[in-house]
């Protein structure tokens, strides 16, 4: 260190750095340690607050001619290349962007808002670097509305790990393609189990990429839970239209309680709810169709399942209710990746976890414009990586 300049006007500490003579530097492309060749301009590198006082690190960088790759910049001990912040302010400001909103993050850290995507796409940069080679056992797939209109983003989750492994742009073939392409052989053969929608796409995929992708297909119980809930709510909005003309319907502001599961009903509602039950409403009979369904998961075998599931099939199919035989025959076409469950067990419980969480932050940020950000977003929060930089020596 030359000297500290203190500007208590300005609320600012300088500090500015030199390096004694002699000292070798690596170049950057090779490792290769050789004398300064010359200097760059004075940078500043932004560093932790002193009492308050926003504090900078003034240095002219060193530059090195390299034999086998010319003169290259060297780089200095408290900073990554290309940073204008010390290594100790990005793991400060990696942890408060963590614990807030990128609006948040730039009032309290007092950066712009590129800025705050800037340390968080290279913490994101950083880990995936850091990260040891993919050993995905059980991944989960899901897609992800993006910005406005129909945009969305193909997300590939660790169901293991409970990360996001993964993000892509749109939810086509293509997009799931593309993730798999990035494995090598032996990692696709690695993969044991595939939780997912029934997406055609998806399916043609993972059909297409992991050997033995026909027993390893499993279609997510709350996804199947999920078309039912829809049937149900579309069976509602029919008969509360018709009862309505009719002067009598009792459906009005009841929309979200047949969403529920039986146990988890709120008190307040179960008395009203207990009596639209008993009013021998097809609402009612597709509720019930759907919470039976939700008990196929519980089944202890894929041949107990398969009774059921027979069971369960005759009563939608007879149920005289068009959106719920619908589902019934949607599942019928995907009876093998539904019965698949009973082998492996998993279920995208994790991803809708996660995406819970994504959707929380798109409201935090009122969406996300940028794609690339929303892919920086997934990783930085839910991608298990480690996203710090190194500010002290690795022992060994």
């Amino acid at each position: 260190m030359e000297r500290i300049e203190l500007h208590v006007r300005d609320e600012k500490v300088d500090v500015y750095q030199v390096h004694a003579d002699g000292v070798l530097w690596p170049c950057p492309e090779c490792g290769n340690k050789l004398p300064a060749y010359d200097h760059k301009d004075e940078r500043v590198w932004r560093h932790l607050d002193t009492m308050a006082f926003q504090t900078g690190v003034r240095a002219r960088p060193p530059r090195v001619e390299c034999p086998d790759h010319g003169v290259r910049p060297a780089g200095v001990p408290w900073a990554e290349s290309n940073s204008r912040f010390t290594k100790f302010f990005e793991r400060f400001a990696i942890d408060v962007a963590q614990e807030t909103d990128p609006k948040g993050a730039g009032k309290i850290l007092k950066l712009s808002w590129d800025e705050v995507w800037g340390v968080q796409e290279r913490a994101v940069a950083r880990g995936l670097r850091a990260k040891p080679p993919v050993a995905l056992r059980f991944m989960g797939v899901d897609e992800k509305a993006v910005g406005h209109g129909h945009q969305y983003a193909t997300i590939v989750y660790n169901l293991e790990e409970g990360t996001g492994e993964w993000v892509g742009e749109g939810r086509k073939k293509e997009t799931l393609d593309g993730f798999f392409q990035g494995l090598t052989t032996e990692q696709r053969a690695g993969i044991e189990a595939g939780g997912l929608d029934m997406w055609g796409p998806f399916i043609a995929s993972i059909r297409e990429h992991v050997p033995g992708a026909e027993g390893k297909l499993v279609y997510d119980p709350f996804h199947i839970v999920g078309h039912m809930n829809e049937a149900g709510n579309d069976v509602r909005k029919r008969e509360h239209r018709q009862l309505s003309e009719e002067g009598r319907s009792p459906l009005g502001g009841t929309r979200f309680w047949w969403l529920y599961g039986r146990e988890n009903l709120p008190e307040r509602h179960r008395e009203g709810f207990a009596a639209l039950h008993a009013a021998h409403l097809k609402t009612g009979r597709a509720y019930a169709i759907k919470e039976a369904l939700r008990d196929l998961r519980v089944q202890d075998s894929s041949k107990t399942g398969a009774a059921y599931w027979r069971w369960w099939r005759f009563w939608a199919t007879h149920s005289r209710l068009a959106p719920v035989i619908r589902v019934a025959q949607m599942m019928k076409a995907h009876l093998d990746g539904g019965l698949n469950y009973f082998a492996h067990r998993i279920a995208n419980a994790v991803a809708e976890g996660l995406n819970s969480k994504i959707a929380t932050l798109q409201k935090l940020v009122y969406g996300f414009r940028n794609k690339d950000h929303f892919r920086t977003a997934v990783l930085f929060r839910c991608g298990g990586l480690q996203l710090h930089p190194v500010t002290h020596p690795i022992p060994g």
